[in-house]
């Protein structure tokens, strides 16, 4: 796939009336403030219409505070990894802590962290790949072109705009993420189809798909509605539905009526599935519980028929200025543990295999060079991806490793991103259902890049 597609296919998502506020649902327990933020009034002009013929879930795992990459997954060739002891003085790994290598298939050999021998299991059962040195990009950019601030994206280093930046895939956020728009590609639009596990997640905003949040383990009931006999509870009810239709003019009471309605119905459709009851078995960590509710709504979701899902969780404290040896394998290793048990508990259904793709996020990866006993906000870093459709390998170009290179925006080893945010979700896109022209409607300046897919995916 390349960038010489006609560039009138690219539709201008600003053309469009934007609703930005978000909306709480009011009276309802455990719904959380995040049923959804208002939907746009106008729908995508690009979207798919035609009807999907099979099911397909794609499950974000975002890393807040900036996962250390360099730590993550480290070259072992002489040269690459006596440069990444040298130039990492007390949080660079020892050789005898890493796990066994694992190769690139054209000659070059990794380990991953010592916390990640779950997903280095993976990786050579090959359903795991890894993308280096991705991020935010608005075009291809060399180390002349940064210092001299040429198509620099805006407002680098900082948590809040590189986490937005992160989740829409664009330096000039227009209220929707990657993840609702490639919903609304596929024209998908269910209350199942966008869920957040921890908080209200920008990633799932589309043009006509709101996330809404399932906080892990909790009901999602109305209040004041535990009556006996079943009538009288049922005759409330009923009345709260009424009261929801009623169309008092008002804008924004009217897509809060709906909001309420479409949690309501998300509630009611939870509880007459029993979601909570699998048999899966999962840590009992944070992720590990919001990756055990993601796989039973896929498993809810899936048995239905044909459709898309599209899942925000998330993990805190990558964030390492200081005390990172522990820390980051803490958070490495529980990582680690959940994504197997969830690609365990994906196994286990039948004809899923290759249905669900799992991937992490982070607003940027961390300074080559230490602060102490940490290390500093940077840019690009690794993610990997993990499902059945994945083929596994090592995608990308990992950055020469010297200060002040031609990979380092400064001299301190903060590495410019080769791959964008854009070629990494338009490559998960394409397996999606999104077509080229959706492609290029979903992600900003897609068509600067010379290569869209990347390929990590298996075809469809």
């Amino acid at each position: 796939m390349s960038n010489s597609h006609s560039n009138s296919h690219k539709k201008n998502r600003r053309d469009f009336l934007k609703l930005s506020t978000k909306l709480a649902a009011l009276g309802v327990t455990s719904l959380g403030v995040g049923l959804g933020t208002s939907r746009k009034i106008f729908a995508a002009e690009s979207a798919t219409t035609a009807g999907l013929t099979d099911y397909k879930a794609l499950v974000c795992v975002y890393l807040f505070g900036g996962n250390d990459g360099n730590n993550m997954i480290v070259p072992l060739d002489t040269t690459r990894y006596t440069q990444y002891q040298q130039l990492r003085p007390g949080i660079a790994l020892n050789a005898n802590t890493l796990l066994s290598p694992i190769s690139d298939g054209k000659g070059g050999t990794y380990a991953l962290h010592y916390g990640m021998p779950e997903i280095n299991a993976m990786y050579n059962a090959g359903q795991a790949a890894f993308v280096l040195n991705m991020g935010q990009l608005d075009q291809p950019l060399t180390r002349a072109q940064y210092l001299a601030g040429q198509n620099t994206p805006t407002n680098l280093f900082s948590h809040s705009d590189q986490i937005v930046q992160a989740q829409t895939g664009t330096s000039k956020p227009d209220g929707s993420g990657w993840g609702g728009r490639l919903l609304d590609c596929c024209g998908v639009n269910d209350t199942l189809a966008a869920i957040s596990m921890s908080s209200p997640a920008l990633f799932l905003q589309g043009f006509q798909v709101s996330g809404n949040v399932i906080p892990p383990g909790q009901g999602l009931n109305l209040s004041g509605m535990s009556f006996w006999p079943q009538n009288e509870s049922a005759m409330r009810r009923n009345a709260v539905d009424q009261l929801l239709t009623i169309d008092g003019g008002n804008a924004i009471g009217k897509a809060a009526n709906r909001q309420m309605a479409d949690g309501l119905q998300l509630a009611t459709a939870l509880k007459n599935a029993g979601t909570s009851n699998s048999s899966f078995s999962f840590p009992g960590t944070s992720i590990g519980n919001q990756l055990k509710e993601v796989a039973n709504l896929i498993q809810l979701r899936s048995s239905q028929g044909p459709g898309r899902q599209v899942f925000f969780v998330s993990m805190d404290g990558y964030d390492l200025h200081s005390g990172q040896d522990w820390n980051h394998w803490y958070l490495l290793s529980t990582l680690s543990l959940a994504v197997s048990a969830f690609n365990n508990a994906v196994q286990s259904m039948p004809g899923l295999n290759d249905k669900v793709t799992l991937f992490t996020q982070s607003e940027f990866g961390r300074t080559l060079q230490p602060s102490g006993t940490g290390s500093d906000h940077a840019w690009g870093s690794h993610q990997v991806v993990i499902g059945g459709a994945v083929k596994g390998g090592i995608y990308g170009a990992y950055p020469t490793l010297a200060l002040g290179g031609p990979d380092d925006a400064n001299n301190r080893g903060v590495w410019i991103p080769t791959v964008s945010t854009g070629q990494f979700g338009a490559t998960l896109g394409k397996w999606f259902g999104a077509s080229d022209a959706d492609l290029l409607w979903a992600f900003d300046n897609l068509d600067k890049f010379p290569t869209w897919d990347l390929g990590f995916m298996h075809a469809s």
